[in-house]
Parts: structure tokens; sequence; C-alpha cells
């Protein structure tokens, strides 16, 4: 409890302000002021008939004259209110008299100025409010100060209890291998004996492990609701303060509050907020806050002796980055990928977010499948949630293929730009999507091209949008060769028209240089550099060779940069070659583009005269 403000100075303090509050106090008037007047003189001003009104309790009369007077004669003391003493000896039947000359005797009390109460208040009351709040004040920052301290060190985890927003398997879909892992935990929830009784042990830690979007969470929360247990779920970068030692300490409330309830589960989402390998140059030494929480959790988890009936799901987008010391045996045993869904995947995905959603007869899951590939789960609800939104614009009673359709393109190609172009730039960008176009048919291997648009969309003024029949899972070195091929078509297009180039490729290029680079650093299709990983991680970062502690030498990713180049310089002159090759093609395709603006796909290679089979080969 805080203790009371004191100290010579608080009191010296408070001395000053009752002195400081009595001195104004007593220059306030404590009554009316009034005309002190004789008796005999009141009793003249009766009798000429100069009084209007009385008030007396016992010897005392106050009242009001109907002129002023002015006492003693000469004075400036004038006024009309008075106030006398009737003498005790008196004895001059005044109540007649003034009866007789129409003063107005009335019972209104004599004012007696202020009581002793009404001065105290009057004297001490500021004074003891502003005390009051002070300490009131004084109280609730110490007060909470106290409980923000205090609640720092409880665990910040939400607490699901399988009554309440239950999830189950059945609205999980597309990632069933992903399922199949998860069962087993759930069996053994629900039947621990089953397993105990033969020496089994059910894995202390699960980790989940894929892109973003893929239903890590939700495969959480399902497994929790089947298991019909309490779920705990909470970031990992909810464990982190600015206080050191805050995120151990919730980590010892959340696993105190899931053994107290258990069977239960712990789901931590981003561990590799406070997962990532330990001694890195990320780190700011032993005492590091984020080094004491994983440090807390690996104690946590190494204290389970298998019987508490809790297990700890975690998620990560980035697993190759995660401490050594999580992943071993006793903490996460058990690692489970999480992979993007294949077309039959995404079709049941579909499914399960299309059952409140009023669709069209003519709606076709499989084709959306189909024209959807690398799209995972968080992708597929937004595209129907944006169908829908669509639809409902549209004053359409239920979702149509074109409100599917629209949908796609926005999520993919970007929202149209209300702009206007120039004649020139809108002949320019017609061929230069004509180019990306016709080498995407053209190319053997290449994606078929599904449509092709003028329209400015997102950043770009126009829009080639390519899609493979069925998922890739591996690309060859011919494959890519093509991606690259078509993707410099734009900028082969304008150099084979106009003769000059514009800065309509940039986005073209960037994508060029980063598969050029995987091509060379990472998947070994460079003879000069050979079957040698000089690349790692999703940014493309130079690797990091175990045991030699450094990037790969200067020498090596010069030799990089010279193969990238020489790879695109290649893959650029063959665009040209082809295009120079197929003129008339590419001006039918710019002149149906500046005609109807966005050609689809059936349209699209009828105008350029290319069967589909021979875009396929």
């Amino acid at each position: 409890m805080p203790r009371m403000p004191g100290g010579p100075r608080f009191w010296w303090i408070l001395l000053a302000l009752l002195a400081v509050n009595w001195f104004v106090v007593s220059l306030i008037p404590d009554r009316e002021e009034r005309l002190a007047v004789p008796y005999t003189v009141f009793r003249e001003q009766v009798i000429a008939g100069n009084v209007a009104e009385v008030t007396s309790k016992g010897d005392t009369i106050q009242g009001e004259f109907r002129k002023a007077v002015t006492y003693p004669s000469g004075s400036d003391s004038s006024d009309t209110t008075f106030g006398t003493e009737r003498p005790a000896f008196g004895d001059d039947e005044l109540l007649p008299l003034m009866i007789e000359k129409g003063v107005e005797v009335n019972a209104t009390p004599v004012d007696e100025g202020r009581s002793l109460l009404t001065t105290l208040l009057f004297s001490f009351g500021p004074v003891i409010l502003l005390v009051l709040l002070f300490v009131f004040l004084m109280r609730r920052a110490a007060g909470g100060a106290g409980g923000a301290l205090t609640g720092l060190g409880k665990s910040k985890a939400k607490r699901y209890d399988a009554s309440a927003q239950r999830v189950t398997f059945a609205d999980v879909a597309g990632i069933d291998e992903a399922e199949e892992e998860l069962v087993e935990i759930v069996d053994f929830l629900k039947n621990p004996d089953r397993y105990r009784r033969l020496g089994g042990q059910i894995p202390r830690g699960v980790l989940l492990s894929g892109p973003p979007g893929t239903g890590k969470t939700l495969l959480a929360r399902a497994v929790a609701g089947e298991a019909d247990v309490p779920f705990f779920s909470l970031s990992a970068s909810e464990f982190v303060e600015m206080i050191v030692g805050v995120g151990a300490s919730r980590v010892r409330d959340l696993f105190a509050q899931a053994k107290a309830t258990a069977p239960a589960i712990i789901f931590i989402d981003e561990l590799d907020a406070i997962g990532r390998a330990r001694g890195g140059s990320a780190s700011l030494g032993g005492n590091d806050e984020r080094e004491q929480t994983l440090n807390q959790i690996l104690t946590e988890m190494d204290g389970f002796s298998g019987g508490e009936g809790v297990i700890v799901l975690a998620a990560t987008n980035r697993p190759e980055i995660l401490d050594a010391a999580l992943l071993r045996p006793g903490r996460f045993d058990r690692r489970v990928a999480v992979n993007p869904p294949d077309r039959d995947g995404r079709a049941a995905i579909l499914e399960v977010h299309l059952r409140g959603v009023p669709v069209a007869d003519d709606v076709s899951v499989e084709g959306l499948a189909q024209a959807t590939p690398g799209m995972v789960g968080a992708d597929l609800r937004n595209l129907i949630n944006e169908a829908a939104l669509m639809a409902a614009r549209r004053n359409h009673e239920r979702v149509e293929p074109a409100d599917f359709t629209d949908a796609l393109e926005k999520i993919v190609l970007g929202a149209e730009r209300r702009i206007m172009l120039s004649p020139a730039e809108r002949e320019r960008t017609a061929y230069h999507e004509s180019g990306h176009a016709l080498l995407g048919m053209l190319q053997p291997g290449a994606d078929p091209v599904r449509k092709i648009s003028i329209v400015p969309r997102g950043r770009a003024l126009g829009v080639t949008f390519q899609a493979p029949d069925a998922d890739r899972y591996g690309y060859g070195v011919s494959y890519l060769r093509g991606r690259i091929i078509g993707a410099l078509g734009g900028r082969a297009a304008e150099e084979v028209v106009y003769g000059d180039i514009t800065t309509g490729a940039e986005s073209d290029l960037e994508q060029v240089t980063a598969i050029a680079r995987r091509m060379v650093g990472r998947w070994g299709m460079s003879e000069a550099i050979g079957p040698v990983s000089v690349l790692a991680g999703p940014a493309d970062e130079p690797l990091l060779f175990p045991g030699q502690g450094g990037a790969p030498s200067p020498r090596t990713q010069e030799l990089l940069d010279t193969e990238v180049r020489r790879i695109i310089e290649e893959c650029y002159v063959e665009a040209v070659r082809v295009l120079q090759a197929n003129r008339e093609k590419l001006t039918a395709l710019a002149t149906a583009l500046l005609d109807r603006e966005t050609l689809d796909e059936a349209d699209a290679y009828r105008v350029a005269g290319v069967t589909r089979e021979r875009a396929s080969v």
C-alpha cells in the first residue's frame, strides 16, 4: 500500500496554503453592511414616517429606511439599511407607534453573519479539498504503476474453450497430409491411457511450418476443437517487453495456466520472433530479453513428464532460422510441413468457404481451382469475399462466374485505374503487352496466356496473365529460360517496333533478374559456377557456408553476376529474334487490343493465329 505523503516540505506547503486561505476569507465580510444608528435616531425616523420595515430579535432591530439617512450628520455614512439596539429599560410603546406610522414588522430572521461551521468551511475547505485531491492522485498513480508492474509478468494468451468458437477438422480442407499428422495428437488427448499402457509418449511439441495463409493457426484450433480441450493462443512477440525478464515470467505464467486446466493445448504463433538461433549478430548478449524468453520456453518444455496433458503447438514461416535446441527430440520433436494446396486441395478449400455464399448454378469450383495455382487458403477466402462484394455492388441475387473472374483479376492483376492515356502511349502499351503474350504463346513449355489487357491496373499500364494448366513443383532450364524470354517480350517488342525502349519494363527486369539469380546461385544451372549453392533464403542473400563463417568469395560473386547477365542477354536476343520473325502476329495482337482493350484466352490465340496445342508443346 502506498504511504501517505509526508515530510517537512509537504507540511510547510500545507501551512502556507491554510494561511493564504484564511487571509483571503478574512477579507470577505461575514454579513451585510448596515448603517449603525442610535436608538433615538431610529425612533425619530419612525415618527417622521421614514422607516419602511423592521426585523427584531431580542433587543436587536434591523430594517430599511424609505430614504437614505446620514449618520453622524455631515459624514459620508449614508444608507437605507440600518441596525440599532433597543435599551433594556425602554418602555416607549414602540410597536403601536410603528403600526401607526405604517412600518412593516416582518418575521425575517436577523442577519447574524456566518456560523462557526460556515466560517471553518470557508477558511479551510478549499485547502482540504486540494490536499485530498493530491493524496488521491498520488494513490492512483502508485496503484497504477504497481498494477502495471504486476501485470507485466502475466501471460497475454487468449483462451478458447471447447464450447466457444469451436473449430474442427471439418473446417480444414486442402492440407490432408498435415491434418493426418495431427490426428494422433487428438487421439492421445482423448484416450491417453491407450498410449501410456504401451509405454508410448505423445510428442511434447509440434512445429507447423509453411508459407503464410496455408492454415497453420486453423489447424491448431481444429486440434483443440476435436480434442475438446482448452486452447491458449498468442503470438511469440507478445512475450517480449522492454523490461528484461518479463518474457520469461509470461512463459512461466502461460505454462502454469495450461497445466492447471490440463489437458490443454498451447499455441505459439510466429515462433521465429523469439526462437531465432542464439549467438548470432542479432543478439545483444547473454542477458538479452529474447534469449531469456527462449531459455524459459526450453526449460518449461523440458519440465514436462509426459503426464501433464499439455501439448505445445507452434507455427513459423521460417523454420530454418530456429534455434537447434528447440528442434531436438523432447521439445518440438514433431515437425509438420503445411504446404500450399494442389488443385484438388484448392477445390476442397473453396467448397468450405462457399458454404454460406449463394452462388449461381454455372459457377464451376473446379474451374476456379484450376485458375488459382499457387493460392493458399487465405487467398481463396479473400477471392470469395471479393467476388461476393462485387456481386453485391452489381445487385446480383447470387454470385455469378463473372464476379469470380473480375475478383480474380483484381487480386492478381490489380484494381483498374481510371487514367487517360494518349493515343501514342496507348499504342506502345498494346505492343508491349502483345510482345509478352506472343512469346508466351510461341515459347515451348511456357504457361498458357489467359488474358491480355491494356486497361491500367495497379502500377502497370497493361497486363498479360499466364497460368499453367496444372500445378508445377519443379522447373526445368528450358521452362525458366522461357519465363525470362516471355518477361522480356515487352521491352523487345518496343525495340522491334519503335527502335527505342521506355521505363515500362521496370518490373519485368526485376522479375527476370530474380529468376536468373536463382538459376545460377541456388539451382546450379550454370556451367561456370556448377552445382554450388551460392545464395540462400527467400531474399537471395549470400549463403553463409557452415564452418567457414563467411559469404562466398568476391570472385564467386563476380562470376555470379556475370552469369546472370549472360543468361538475360541471351534470352533478350532470342526474344527480339522471335518477335521479328512473327511481326505480323505481333501487329495483329496489338491492333485487336487497341480495338477491344481486353482479350481472353480463346480470342488471343485466335487473333495471333497460334493454336493452343502448339503453345503447350
